[in-house]
């Protein structure tokens, strides 16, 4: 007697053979029921035909227009800047003070209230007057690339 563990059954069963008779169980009519269109052959239709009324499709307007998908930059305000007096600040750094919601994702500093600190400034865009404020209480700023995030074998090399 063989075991259920040991049976030898294939993957994939056999297709359907019908309109072979009627002791083959789909005779006669082939599970096509009876007349009408879809009992005939040659029955190709679009899957949007509605019986001859006008379809869904051809009724609602198209989409007209243009949708970026480009994710927007993280807006950071230049007066959010005065918690890192005297600090280089960065994605991650604005990242850990919930600044931003990910690292990974480019951010711009918009011009808002006043900057009264020194602050050294590494993200990847800051408006013109962000940059002269920036630069008028001494600090600097430097345009640099998104951060990429490490792939998870990249960081389990790191780890080690």
């Amino acid at each position: 007697m063989t075991k259920y563990n040991e049976l030898d059954t294939l993957p994939t069963k056999n297709r359907k053979r019908v309109g072979r008779g009627i002791a083959a169980g789909q005779g006669k009519t082939a599970g096509r029921g009876t007349k009408g269109q879809g009992s005939r052959t040659g029955k190709k239709l679009a899957p949007t035909f509605q019986g001859g009324q006008r379809t869904l499709v051809r009724a609602v307007p198209k989409a007209r227009g243009f949708k970026s998908l480009r994710t927007p930059a993280q807006v950071v305000y230049l007066d959010h800047l005065n918690a890192f007096a005297g600090k280089t600040v960065d994605h991650f750094v604005l990242f850990e003070a919930g600044y931003i919601g990910t690292p990974f994702h480019s951010v711009k500093i918009i011009l808002r209230g006043e900057l009264t600190e020194k602050v050294t400034l590494k993200v990847s865009g800051a408006s013109k007057s962000v940059v002269a404020a920036i630069e008028k209480n001494g600090g600097t700023f430097e345009k640099t690339p998104v951060p990429l995030k490490l792939s998870t074998k990249e960081a389990e090399a790191t780890d080690k």
